[in-house]
């Protein structure tokens, strides 16, 4: 049977209240908690991160490609074979036309600045997944010459409008005539709604057939652009690339994260800054551990200068601090990481309680972007923070170990 180092016995057995030193562990265990409650903070405040930058993007991926070729002057000629050469690519999994451009649509006094996208219903799924995300109608609906559309359901909501309504749509481009500048428009019937949980594209997004909106965008029956669909998405800007300069060139790309690149690399900074300023938060809760150690070493003057008289080192006694003090914050940081994970996995849950009790809106959709809090708890980031901490507390505890382990053992019995 190994015998437990006498060292870790005497820093257990100073944790532990005793009526003598019970005011000492009260500040130990406050030290726990405090340090507990900062790593717990910090796991939640990146968990709700981490899940705000997946949610993000795997709601824009629901609806923008992957990645997109498009022509110079906005009409992509022979979209078909360019379409056939993209799919031959090993590294392209689905690819489908569109046609791009501005509108507004009108329904009695109501407006609303619209993006029109023609696609093409049969190819319109290996792209995007707006067929999931279809409340009501089907893509099957957009039929080639029936000018239909499928619609937002806050767009829906803002014009009074639902399936089988119309509304008329205006383009930003005008046709001339001895009267002047008359702006062309053609009236839309509602054939379905859908919902992205994005308010951008809930809003501000009508889809039409590919030959509807080539016929009002006047691009001679061609597609302005290719939607892209890639194997990696994180190499959707250099497979695009890539692919540009295989078909020689003279060509516009794009790919999901330039597109909304602000969005991300928001995140990522804030992220950044939060981790940085709440780390301080952890460093501030673990030099509590300072406070701790110096009032047990003054505390147990006499117990330290017995064991040195029975020939303790100055090492053994660095060590029964030390130990002490590392348990101490080893303790906090365990308390911490599971108390963040916990309430980090059911934010959600949290979040629409406090709600429905209190009848407010912590999230709103035209502000946030998408209305639910999600939260993701990644492992290296929480062993990133536990690991953090415990360094914190490791040198939190130089300074009184130090001190204890220097301390001569005549003077301390001298007060005795």
């Amino acid at each position: 049977m190994i015998k437990q180092p006498y060292e870790i016995s005497l820093a257990l057995r100073y944790l532990r209240a005793h009526a003598k030193n019970g005011f000492i562990s009260l500040i130990s265990l406050v030290s726990m908690v405090g340090i507990g409650l900062a790593v717990a903070v910090l796991v939640i405040v990146l968990s709700v991160m981490n899940g705000f930058e997946n949610e993000l993007q795997q709601r824009i991926l629901s609806i923008v490609s992957h990645a997109t070729v498009s022509g110079v002057d906005e009409i992509l000629e022979d979209w078909p074979v360019v379409r056939e050469r993209a799919l031959a690519r090993p590294d392209v999994t689905g690819a489908a036309p569109y046609v791009d451009g501005q509108g507004l649509t009108i329904v009695d006094e109501r407006l609303a600045g619209v993006r029109v996208r023609g696609i093409d219903p049969t190819l319109e799924r290996d792209v995007s997944t707006i067929a999931e995300l279809l409340q009501m109608g089907s893509l099957e609906a957009l039929e080639a010459g029936s000018f239909r559309s499928l619609i937002g359901t806050s767009l829906a909501e803002e014009l009074g409008i639902g399936v089988g309504d119309s509304f008329v749509l205006v383009l930003a481009q005008g046709r001339v005539t001895p009267a002047g500048l008359v702006p062309r428009m053609r009236r839309f019937e509602v054939a379905g709604l859908f919902e992205a949980g994005m308010f951008e594209y809930d809003r501000g997004l009508i889809y039409v057939n590919l030959q509807d909106a080539a016929l009002l965008f006047r691009t001679g029956g061609e597609a302005t652009g290719l939607r892209l669909t890639v194997a990696d998405i994180f190499l959707a800007g250099s497979i695009s690339a890539e692919f540009a300069r295989q078909l020689g060139g003279g060509y516009y790309i794009s790919d999901w994260s330039r597109q909304h690149s602000n969005f991300f690399r928001s995140i990522q900074i804030t992220k950044s800054i939060m981790f940085v300023i709440l780390s301080m938060v952890i460093a501030v809760a673990v030099f509590n551990i300072v406070s701790t150690l110096v009032m047990v070493v003054r505390d147990k003057r006499g117990d330290i200068a017995i064991l040195q008289s029975f020939g303790a080192t100055s090492r053994s006694i660095l060590a029964v601090f030390a130990v002490q003090g590392t348990l101490i914050g080893v303790i906090g940081t365990v308390f911490g990481l599971a108390l963040g994970a916990l309430v980090a996995t059911q934010l959600g849950a949290i979040v629409t309680f406090t709600e429905n009790v209190f009848g407010i809106d912590l999230l709103a959709e035209e502000i946030y972007l998408i209305s639910e809090l999600p939260a993701q708890v990644r492992l290296p980031e929480v062993a990133q923070i536990g690991g953090l901490a415990i360094f914190l507390a490791i040198l939190a505890t130089l300074y009184p170990a130090i001190s204890a382990s220097r301390q001569p053992p005549v003077e301390a019995l001298r007060h005795e």
